[in-house]
């Protein structure tokens, strides 16, 4: 499966206001990076995240707790943005673009995330018959979060996963990814690091969204890592900014194959 991600773009401002009222998190300073792979490798792969409490470590706070009226994270504010629904789909992304009402941009990007479950609200709305599964999309999704709007919040909910961010210094690079270098459009993919190793090269062919028969075969980098990408056969491509970028982005879920370019043994 060949999907796609970009970098949207929010509305927002520094204040809280009537419009402003749904925050981007920095990341929390009870926030514990949970490391046992040493003594339980099988534990290597999974990112885990919890905090203190007395002298336990518990599972950090969850989707519904931290967008609650009590919020624990209240007072770790990066900015507050206009809509729920693209505060959403920018945990979705990873990283994006906030402009302010003076014309100005603030870039923010990935800083860490909860460690919760990451079901997929797409694959829920397809299981209870809500959208066709030929019909998933962002924009499918999208709009029935808007046309249902007593329902979304509980529906956002299930997915329990959290994404927290920092600002990114410079406004007119790209977004960073695992590797911690600028991503390129339409050439750094996210994969299953446990699968493919980072850094790789990966031939890419598959086609573009609704169109079998354009083929979109290149060179790729695996240069990022996401949620939901699992297994060996997965890869999300990156595509940048700007409503095409989103397009792309929204609508891939082709079929594909990917072939990993490993480097030849040495011999001694």
């Amino acid at each position: 499966l060949i999907t796609g991600y970009y970098e949207p773009l929010l509305h927002g401002s520094l204040i809280p206001s009537d419009r402003y009222r749904y925050p981007l998190y920095g990341l929390p300073d009870d926030l514990l990076r949970i490391d046992l792979a040493s003594v339980y490798p099988e534990l290597g792969k999974l990112k885990l995240r919890g905090r203190l409490v007395g002298n336990r470590v518990v599972p950090y706070h969850d989707r519904n707790a931290i967008d609650g009226n009590d919020s624990p994270l209240r007072g770790n504010e990066l900015v507050w943005i206009d809509d729920p629904v693209a505060v959403f789909f920018l945990h979705v992304q990873g990283s994006g673009r906030v402009q302010l009402d003076d014309g100005s941009m603030l870039t923010v990007g990935y800083a860490d995330q909860n460690g919760q479950p990451y079901p997929s609200i797409g694959k829920i709305l397809i299981e209870r018959g809500e959208i066709a599964r030929e019909d998933i999309s962002l924009f499918t999704i999208r709009q029935w979060l808007q046309e249902h709007p007593q329902q979304a919040q509980a529906l956002l909910e299930e997915n329990r996963s959290y994404i927290f961010f920092r600002l990114r210094e410079n406004a007119d690079e790209n977004p960073r990814g695992s590797l911690n270098v600028p991503l390129t459009p339409a050439r750094s993919i996210a994969v299953d690091p446990g699968n493919i190793p980072l850094g790789s090269p990966v031939w890419l062919d598959t086609s573009y969204p609704h169109e079998p028969e354009h083929t979109l075969q290149r060179l790729t980098f695996a240069q990022d890592t996401g949620g939901a990408i699992k297994g060996y056969a997965r890869a999300d491509m990156f595509w940048g900014n700007g409503p095409q970028a989103e397009k792309l982005a929204g609508e891939m879920k082709q079929e594909g194959s990917l072939y990993v370019f490993l480097p030849v043994a040495q011999k001694p």
